[in-house]
C-alpha cells in the first residue's frame, strides 16, 4: 500500500478522530481538512486546501481505503476509512499496533518513548517495553522499519512502510537518503578520530 504525504495525513487523521472524537465521526470535508492542517500532534504542519483533500480522497477511494457517506436532503458528505480493522480490510491490528501506525502516519519517525508519550488518547501502554513489543511485531510483518540509531541518541526511531515508492528512491535529495548520509558522515568522522587516537597510542608505545 503506497500513500503520498497528503494521503498519509488523511488516513492518519481518520484513524485518530475515529478514536478521539467518535461522536463526530465520520468526518465532513471541512472537519477532515482542519484535522489535516492541525498545528498540534502533526509533523510537518500542513496547509492544504479542501480541493487538495478532495483530490487525495479520490485517490484513496480508488485504492479502496476511504469511503464516502453521501449526504442526502442537504446533509454534507462524510468520509470514513477502510484502512484497517474493518470487514473490508486485510490489515487487522491490535489497539496498540493501530495507535502506533496512526502516530507514525501523523508525525513521521519516532522513538518508542515518544510513541508511548503521545499515544495516551489512542491506546494504553503501561511501559515502553510494550511499545517495543508492538513495534517488533509490526516490523516482522513489514509495516514499520527501524532506522539506524543517530549518534548521541539513546533510542532508535521507527517509520511506517506505507510511503509511496518515490520516498524510497535513491535520489540524493530524498528525506530517507539525507538521514542515511548524515549517519554515514558521522560514522566516518568517528572512525577517522579512532584511527588518529590509535596512531598516537602506537607512537607513544614505540610500536
Amino acid at each position: 500500500m503506497e500513500l503520498n504525504e497528503v494521503e498519509q495525513r488523511i488516513v492518519g487523521c481518520l484513524l485518530e478522530k475515529q478514536t478521539t472524537t467518535a461522536e463526530h465521526y465520520p468526518l465532513s470535508l471541512n472537519a477532515l481538512t482542519n484535522a489535516c492542517n492541525q498545528k498540534s500532534n502533526r509533523d510537518p504542519v500542513m496547509n492544504i486546501t479542501e480541493s487538495e483533500v478532495l483530490d487525495a480522497i479520490e485517490a484513496l477511494k480508488s485504492k479502496h481505503i476511504v469511503t464516502i457517506d453521501e449526504g442526502f436532503s442537504g446533509r454534507v458528505n462524510k468520509y470514513d476509512h477502510r484502512f484497517c480493522n474493518t470487514e473490508f480490510s486485510r490489515l487487522q491490528f491490535s489497539e496498540q499496533q493501530r495507535a502506533i501506525i496512526c502516530l507514525l502516519l501523523l508525525r513521521g519517525a519516532q522513538t518508542p518513548g515518544e510513541l508511548r508519550t503521545r499515544s495516551a488518547r489512542l491506546a494504553t501502554f503501561s511501559q515502553v517495553s510494550e511499545v517495543e513489543d508492538a513495534l517488533e511485531t509490526l516490523q516482522n510483518e513489514g509495516f514499520v522499519k527501524k532506522l539506524a540509531r543517530e549518534p548521541g541518541k539513546r533510542e532508535s526511531r521507527y517509520i511506517h512502510q506505507f510511503q509511496d515508492a518515490e520516498h524510497y528512491s535513491a535520489a540524493p535529495n530524498s528525506p530517507s537518503q539525507k538521514i542515511e548520509n548524515s549517519e554515514l558522515d558521522a560514522l566516518l568522522i568517528e572512525i577517522e578520530q579512532l584511527k588518529k587516537e590509535l596512531a598516537d597510542i602506537k607512537q607513544h608505545l614505540g610500536l
